[in-house]
């Protein structure tokens, strides 16, 4: 890491790390803590994620290089991203929405579509990861989208792959969190575009002139419910099965072409 990071860093290369430690994470397969006990499943502590994250807080202190963290997911981690942040450090980090959105009590009667990785913490965290993004501590929300087979999810949970498909479900989820008041819809479109476009040197997530005419259309109040039926992706395992949605998109422009139109 603190190769990449000094190679990087003569480039102006945005470097991306996934901070998980794998032998913290052992045999875990959900969030560690009293609800894990409960159900008898192994658990993932959130050292496992803030141990790496802070050991690349330092290499990048010590390299001067651009990080970004992939995909934060706990109060713990946060308190090493606002540090580094204090101290000036170039680092930038995502977090998914089905971590802004979802926690490990949404995993209920072992609800394998929940299996993730990172896995789902507690409310706390979500809640707190919700504030970082509303901060701008967060920069980035991501979709995590993994799809997987069936056959690897209808397994028993501690058998079953990590993973759900995301990109479909990225924006209503998101839209959630702005009808709560939790965040503001600028501030949303941000995180899921501008900012993303911005730390990887693209031209888009912008309307100015000259820019890519990509563009998407938003009904914000529209209520639904997602059929996985419904779902382009081959796979459906999706953690919002035949969850209640307000807001869609109503048309997606790619090139200055309408290539989808909800009727």
């Amino acid at each position: 890491m603190r190769r990449a990071l000094a190679y990087g860093r003569d480039f102006d290369a945005l470097i991306v790390h996934h901070t998980e430690d794998p032998n913290l994470i052992g045999e875990g397969v959900m969030n560690e803590g009293e609800f894990a006990s409960r159900i008898g499943l192994m658990g993932i502590p959130n050292a496992a994620e803030a141990v790496v994250l802070e050991r690349d807080m330092r290499l990048v202190a010590l390299t001067g290089g651009r990080y970004h963290a992939a995909s934060l997911t706990c109060v713990d981690s946060l308190d090493v991203l606002r540090r580094a942040r204090e101290a000036g450090l170039s680092v930038s980090a995502s977090a998914s929405i089905n971590h802004l959105t979802l926690n490990e009590n949404d995993i209920g009667p072992y609800r394998t579509f929940l299996k993730l990785s990172p896995p789902l913490r507690t409310e706390d965290d979500r809640s707190a990861l919700v504030a970082a993004v509303a901060s701008g501590l967060i920069d980035v929300i991501m979709s995590d989208h993994n799809p997987q087979d069936v056959e690897v999810k209808r397994l028993p949970f501690a058998e079953a792959a990590h993973g759900a498909i995301g990109l479909e479900t990225m924006l209503p989820a998101g839209l959630r969190l702005v009808h709560s008041g939790q965040i503001d819809l600028k501030t949303l479109i941000r995180a899921m575009s501008t900012r993303p476009a911005e730390l990887l040197g693209l031209p888009g997530g912008s309307l100015r002139p000259g820019a890519p005419a990509d563009i998407i259309v938003i009904d914000v109040d529209t209520p639904w419910v997602l059929d996985p039926t419904d779902l382009k992706s081959q796979c459906k395992n999706t953690p919002f099965d035949e969850a209640r949605f307000s807001g869609r998109v109503a048309r997606t422009i790619v090139s200055g072409r309408t290539v989808y139109e909800h009727v």
